[in-house]
C-alpha cells in the first residue's frame, strides 16, 4: 500500500521537506504495480497480493487530491484500487499552519468523495 501524498512540489517541500516527491513516488508506484499487479483478495476480503494506492486528503488542499486522483485515472491500469483517507488530524508543527491546523470537514470529504466517483476509480 504505497502512499501518494503530494502532487505539488511546493506542498511536498513545505510539509515533508522533499523535492520531486510526485515524480519519484509515481515512478515507484508504477514499478510496484508492474511487479505485483492488481490487488488480489481472499474470501474474507483480505488483500493477499497487489497494489492499493493510499492517499490522505489534507484540509484546504483538495486540488492536490484531485490532481493525484486524475493522475491515477490517466496513468494507472483500470484495475488499480485506491484508498482515500480522511482521518488527517494536525500534530506538532501542523498545528501552527493555518492551512492544515484542523481536521477535514464534511463538506471537503463529500467533495472528494463525489470527485472520486466521477472518475470511476475503485
Amino acid at each position: 500500500m504505497p502512499d501518494l501524498k503530494y502532487y505539488s512540489n511546493e506542498l511536498s517541500k513545505k510539509y515533508s521537506n522533499v523535492d520531486n516527491y510526485f515524480e519519484i513516488a509515481t515512478e515507484a508506484i508504477k514499478e510496484m504495480y508492474d511487479q505485483v499487479g492488481t490487488a488480489r483478495f481472499d474470501e474474507n476480503g483480505i488483500i493477499q497480493k497487489g497494489v492499493i494506492i493510499r492517499h490522505l486528503i489534507l484540509p484546504n488542499h483538495l486540488q492536490n487530491s484531485k490532481h493525484i486522483l486524475k493522475w491515477i485515472k490517466q496513468n494507472m491500469p483500470e484495475d488499480i484500487y485506491v484508498s482515500i483517507m480522511a482521518q488527517y488530524f494536525p500534530t506538532y508543527r501542523a498545528k501552527q499552519d493555518k492551512y492544515i491546523n484542523r481536521k477535514l470537514n464534511k463538506k471537503e470529504y463529500r467533495e472528494m468523495e463525489n470527485f472520486l466517483y466521477t472518475l470511476d476509480l475503485r
